[in-house]
């Protein structure tokens, strides 16, 4: 009887990556709901693509989702570090390769034969993410418990300074979100990795 090839995907990838995903769209969704409430950009939000009905209920979703990828994000962490996988996944990482590979894919030439290591740009857009959502979450924090947390707050140049991180770091999110949505249209092989792991 053959072995069964090792996942290229494992488990608990899978099951962070779908509810990180998911704790992301009702945090966008509620958020620009939160948002219209006190728009400080000169630019409101379609009802449609909102979350929540009212105030009231947004933040409520919003808070459910903030515990959901405070959880998941920390486990997906915490597996990537102590597996070494962010290590060997991520690392090295060149400024001259993300160039590289950033004129490869505007000439249609970057490959992505082997769905289980990431190019320069991946690693790149992966490790950016990270870093946004730790942002997300500590601005989120001055947000709901700004008298609690007055150091955070300050380092983040204030409670309307934290707003904006916390809006600019959402803005992030998306556009990652979506882009990532539009590189799996292009290479669908990768969608199936990430539901069955290989």
């Amino acid at each position: 009887m053959a072995d069964t090839p090792k996942p290229i995907h494992p488990i608990w990838l899978r099951l962070t990556h779908w509810l990180n995903a998911l704790a992301v769209v009702i945090l966008a969704m509620s958020g620009w709901l939160i948002y219209n409430a006190s728009p400080f950009f000169g630019i409101t939000f379609p009802v449609a693509i909102t979350l929540g009905g009212w105030l009231g209920g947004a933040i409520l979703w919003h808070f459910a989702a903030m515990w959901l990828l405070a959880a998941s994000g920390l486990a997906y962490l915490l597996c990537n570090a102590l597996s070494g996988r962010l290590r060997s996944r991520f690392l090295p990482l060149s400024f001259r390769a993300v160039l590289a590979d950033l004129r490869a894919a505007s000439r249609g030439r970057l490959t992505h034969d082997d769905p289980g290591r990431y190019n320069a740009v991946q690693r790149a857009a992966y490790l950016l993410v990270m870093v946004d959502a730790v942002l997300l979450i500590l601005s989120g924090l001055v947000l709901w418990k700004s008298v609690q947390l007055p150091l955070l707050r300050e380092l983040l140049g204030g409670y309307e300074a934290a707003r904006r991180v916390h809006f600019i770091a959402m803005a992030v999110m998306v556009s990652f979100a979506l882009i990532h949505v539009i590189m799996v249209a292009l290479v669908p092989r990768s969608l199936l990795t990430m539901i069955r792991g290989r």
